[in-house]
This record gives C-alpha cells, structure tokens and sequence, in this order.
C-alpha cells in the first residue's frame, strides 16, 4: 500500500487590507525584473490557461474577474434557448455540470466560491504578473473535511486539469507522504506536457533528506519551488534541497487579492509556487514552442539571477527572474544575441525552443498534507 498523505493549510502570516493597491511591491519587482518582462510581451500573445488546486477563488474581485478561464462548451444558448451556464446539463459531455469556470471538487459542483482565502490570494499572484492569463479554478481543499477526502479531490483536480488541457498547473500543497494515485494523475499531466508548479514546503527542513510530495515526485514535468524574502534570504519557515528544489522566488509578506474584493499579506512557497506559475504563463505567452515542460524548467533555471545564499539549497542556486527568462537565449546570449556575464559556470548552452494552523495567527500559504505513517 502506498502512504497515505493528509494535507493542512499552514499560515507563517497575514495583514488584512481592504485598501487596493499595487500587489507587487518594489522589493519584489526588483528581484523579479517583471515589468521589464511584462514590455517584453506581444499584445498579440495567446492568453495561457493556468489551473489553480487551491480552496477556489473569488469570482468577482476586480483585480480578478477579467483573468477567469472559461469553460466554452458550458456558455451561450443550449436548444432551448437557455443559458448553457445554469441549465443543469453537461452541455459539452464532459462529466461536469455547468463547469463554466472549474470545479468544486469539495461540494461536487461549480460553486467555486472561497471560504478560506488561500486560493484567491494564489489566483492575485499569478494574475498580477501575468496580466493575460486565464485561470482555471479547482477547489479541492475544505479545512472542515476529511484529510482523505482533500487528497482525493486534489487527484480528481488534476485529472481534471489534464482533461480540459491546462498548459501550466499551481499546486500549493504538499506534504511527507506519497500517494501512488496522485502519482499516477501526475503522470497524465506529463504525458500530456503539462507542466507542474509545486510548492517546495513550509518546514524549514531539507527535503532531499526528508522528501515532500508533489514536489518530490520523479517525474520531468515538475518545478519544484521555495521562498526568498526582502532581505535576501531564505526564510526559517522554506524548505530546500539541492537535489530537490529547481529554483527560488518571493514568498514573504506577499501582498495579494483576498474573498471579498480585498487584499492582504501571506508568507509561504505556495506565493512563490504563484510566481513561478506567472514566469512560465509568460514565456508559453511569449512563444508557444516552449510547450514542453522540461525546456521551461530548464529556461527557468538558466535564466534565474545566481545568489550566493542559495547554493546547495536549490538546484540552480538561483533566484527566479522573469525579464532574464523572457529576453535571453540561454544563461549568456539575449534573444537579440547579446552577451551576458555567464549565471552559473556549470550550465551554459543554448536552450531549445523545440493551510489553517492557528499557532501561527492567520496567515501563511502552504497547503501541507502530513502522514500519519
């Protein structure tokens, strides 16, 4: 028998704010190079569809609204002159019902609406880097429900992402234990190019010492990712392994869209999962060749700024950069045949274009699963 993996939502932190302003602050633009990267982008470039396994989203915040993916077998006039929307038929055979915009895997329906804030907080991130993508929501996550019916509903997610052809898909959530039916879900992804963003993990430990799943999983179509915060640094709460985790991006006091039209702050690697999901949308955006999920982990990893304090604690020891992943080449020569300084003296060719845990307040983003074995 496989282990069973049991998830929890873990919050490091959390401000409330129901003031808008901007999500991204400078700190974070900086290390990110993203409005560089988002002048980079063509207007003309094909909106990228993400799925977001998380605890839903609110569907009508204004930052949001305009981002959601769209379901078009399940919109317009059935025969009867009803709206596909609401009529209560699976209009485009597909086994969901009214699936306009996602699922709800929790209630088994198309209310995607989120209790919890994790989910839309995730769908913030990724929306705000990546102004032209759209978002397939999953909910899978219910804190009131139990640990085995969360996993089961993360596995219908995903087989459900694969089936209406997600090209990037953000999971936040993880955990010790490995489940050989997530696995297998996985591996439909893979088979179909479909590129996993993974959180590293919330607990502060080595993971190639400790494995996490998802992220640890041995498949090629995985980005495995933690958190660095303002200061340069891992912070106490991210997990690492250079065996483990591809890469690192901003994941402390994250500001980002709450339920309710509002915004506020969470710390964790599923923030920095969002933002390496928003790299990936950019560059399939930028130039659909890339859709293969091993050369944009790759590209990824080449064109992320080396740090010091990342070595031995991420695969590339470096810190994720969307302008560098847009405009270069390789780890040396820009799209437009400049010569940069080389980023890493190990890897330097040219890259194909072929969690609710109250001790800690309200706050952080990790949907942790822990075994009980």
């Amino acid at each position: 028998m496989p282990n069973q993996v049991f998830p929890k939502i873990l919050f490091v932190l959390m401000s409330l704010a129901l003031t808008p302003r901007a999500l991204a602050s400078s700190w974070i633009e900086q290390q990110l190079e993203s409005p560089s990267a988002r002048a980079l982008m063509s207007k003309s470039s094909s909106p990228v569809i993400v799925a977001v396994i998380d605890t839903g989203m609110d569907l009508n915040h204004p930052a949001l609204k305009n981002n959601l993916w769209t379901n078009p077998g399940e919109t317009g006039r059935d025969r009867f002159g009803q709206d596909k929307a609401r009529n209560g038929v699976d209009d485009d055979h597909n086994g969901w019902i009214d699936d306009v915009h996602g699922w709800n895997f929790v209630e088994n329906n198309s209310n995607l609406r989120d209790s919890h804030g994790h989910g839309t907080h995730i769908a913030g991130i990724i929306a705000s880097q990546a102004p032209a993508v759209k978002l397939m929501i999953l909910k899978y996550y219910d804190p009131h429900r139990k640990s085995e019916d969360n996993v089961r509903n993360s596995i219908r997610a995903l087989k459900y992402a694969a089936q209406m052809e997600a090209q990037i898909v953000n999971y936040s959530g993880g955990g010790p234990g490995a489940n050989l039916e997530e696995e297998r879900a996985l591996q439909i992804l893979e088979k179909n190019k479909i590129l996993l963003v993974a959180a590293a993990g919330n607990d502060g430990m080595n993971v190639d010492q400790a494995k996490y799943y998802p992220a640890f999983y041995p498949l090629k179509n995985i980005l495995s990712v933690t958190a660095t915060g303002p200061q340069k640094r891992l912070p106490a709460f991210a997990n690492f392994g250079s065996a483990s985790v591809h890469i690192a991006a901003p994941g402390e006091h994250i500001r980002s869209t709450l339920p309710g039209g509002g915004f506020g702050e969470m710390s964790g690697t599923s923030q920095a999962t969002a933002f390496a999901s928003a790299v990936a949308a950019l560059l399939l955006a930028q130039n659909p060749l890339l859709a293969d999920p091993e050369i944009l982990i790759e590209k990824i990893q080449q064109t992320g700024r080396s740090q010091n304090y990342l070595e031995g604690k991420t695969k590339s020891a470096s810190l994720l950069n969307a302008r560098r992943a847009l405009s270069m080449k390789s780890i040396t020569e820009s799209a437009a045949g400049f010569v940069f300084e080389p980023n890493s003296d190990s890897k330097n060719h040219i890259l194909s274009a072929s969690s609710l845990d109250l001790k800690g307040g309200l706050g952080q983003g990790g949907l942790e699963r822990k075994s009980e074995n």
